[in-house]
C-alpha cells in the first residue's frame, strides 16, 4: 500500500537533453561538472592517445621550461569539448572548431570548468530520408579554479529536430567565424618559458633547422581503440559515442579522439614539438568508428621566429582512415606549435 501511495502523482522525467528547438540565441549553460587534472586521469589519456610531448611527460623538463607540471594540451581540450557536451547530448555531428587558442596551459592539479552558450542557430533544409537538422554554434569558455580563462573558441555541432516536419524561425546562414590571433597573442601563454633550456637538454631538430613546405609522411597508423572509455573521461555525454542504437552505422567516435591521435602523431614527425598553443582551423571531413586505422601526413606551412630564439610553427595535419578499396580523408587540421 505505501509504494501504491508513494507512486501516486509520479512524473517521469526524460533525461536526454536538448533538441535542436530547445535551443535559443544567447542561452548559456555551465552545469557540467568541474574536473581536476589529476596524473591517474593523465595516465589513462595518454595510454588511449600516445601521449608524446616532452613537457607532458618529463616532469623536471617541464619544471625548468615553464615553472611546474603542465598537464597535456590534448587532455584540456577534450576536458573543454566534453564539458560542453551538456548542451550536445543529442548530437549527430561536429562540423569544425574555430577560434580555439590557449589563454594559459594548465598544470597538474588544476580544476577546469566550461561554460558553453549559444551563438548561432540554422535549421538544415530537409532532405527526403534524412531526420531534420538544425546547425548550432556554440562558444565555449574553459577556467580553472582561480576563473583565469584557459581556452575560448567555437564548435558547431548539427542537432537532431524533436519533431521531424518542424519549420523554426532559426533559418538565416551562420555567421563566419575568422580568428586571426597576433604574434603576441599566440605567444602570450609560453611568455617566460626557458626555450633554451629545452633546446639545450634534447638533441635534432628545433625552430631554426626547420624549412617551409617540408611534409613528413607518418608511417606507422594508430588504431583507435577505447573510444568510449575516452569520453567517459573527459565527461563527453554525447549519446552518438555511447548508444550503439542512436546510428544505423554504429557508434561514432568523439573527435577529439582523432585530433588526439594526430597530435600524437605530429610529435612523432616532430619530436621537439614543445607544446601546441593554437588551431587556425579544424574540420571533420568524414565519420570515424572504433576500429578504424588512421595515418597522417604533416606539413610546415609557415613560420614566426621569436626575438630571442625558437618561434611558432604553422603546420597542417591530414588525417585519413584506411577503408576498404583505399583511404578516406578524416580530419583537416591546421594548428600552431612551439618550438625551441
Amino acid at each position: 500500500m505505501d509504494e501504491l501511495l508513494n507512486n501516486v502523482g509520479s512524473t517521469a522525467v526524460v533525461v536526454g537533453g536538448a533538441f535542436f528547438e530547445d535551443l535559443r540565441i544567447g542561452q548559456t549553460f555551465e552545469g557540467a561538472p568541474a574536473l581536476t587534472l589529476t596524473e591517474g586521469l593523465i595516465a589513462v589519456h595518454a595510454s588511449i592517445l600516445g601521449e608524446r610531448l616532452r613537457l607532458a611527460l618529463d616532469r623536471e623538463l617541464s619544471a625548468r621550461v615553464s615553472g611546474g607540471p603542465l598537464a597535456p594540451p590534448a587532455l584540456v581540450w577534450n576536458v573543454a569539448i566534453g564539458q560542453s557536451t551538456l548542451v550536445t547530448q543529442r548530437v549527430v555531428a561536429n562540423l569544425f572548431y574555430r577560434g580555439f587558442m590557449f589563454r594559459r596551459f594548465p598544470r597538474v592539479g588544476d580544476t577546469l570548468r566550461t561554460t558553453t552558450e549559444v551563438t548561432a542557430l540554422r535549421q538544415n533544409r530537409s532532405r527526403p530520408g534524412r531526420a531534420a537538422t538544425g546547425l548550432a554554434v556554440l562558444r565555449m569558455r574553459t577556467t580553472d579554479q582561480n576563473r583565469q580563462l584557459v581556452l575560448d573558441f567555437w564548435r558547431c555541432a548539427m542537432l537532431p529536430l524533436r519533431d521531424s516536419a518542424a519549420q523554426t524561425l532559426q533559418t538565416a546562414e551562420l555567421p563566419e567565424i575568422v580568428a586571426n590571433p597576433t604574434l603576441d597573442e599566440l605567444r602570450a601563454p609560453v611568455l617566460g618559458w626557458q626555450l633554451d633550456q629545452f633546446r639545450a637538454e634534447n638533441p635534432g631538430q628545433h625552430f631554426s633547422d626547420l624549412t617551409p613546405g617540408t611534409t613528413w609522411e607518418v608511417v606507422g597508423a594508430d588504431v583507435v581503440s577505447s573510444a568510449p572509455e575516452l569520453a567517459r573521461l573527459t565527461l563527453n555525454i554525447a549519446m552518438v559515442h555511447h548508444d550503439q542504437s542512436t546510428s544505423d552505422a554504429g557508434r561514432l567516435v568523439y573527435g577529439g579522439h582523432t585530433i588526439g591521435l594526430a597530435s600524437a602523431q605530429a610529435a612523432r614527425a616532430l619530436p621537439n614539438l614543445v607544446t601546441i598553443v593554437a588551431w587556425h582551423s579544424c574540420d571533420h571531413t568524414a565519420p570515424v568508428r572504433e576500429g578504424d586505422t588512421l595515418r597522417s601526413t604533416l606539413e610546415l606551412e609557415s613560420k614566426s621566429p621569436f626575438a630571442e630564439g625558437g618561434g611558432l610553427v604553422h603546420l597542417r595535419s591530414r588525417v585519413s582512415a584506411d577503408r576498404d578499396g583505399g583511404a578516406q580523408n578524416v580530419l583537416d587540421w591546421r594548428f600552431v606549435g612551439v618550438m625551441a
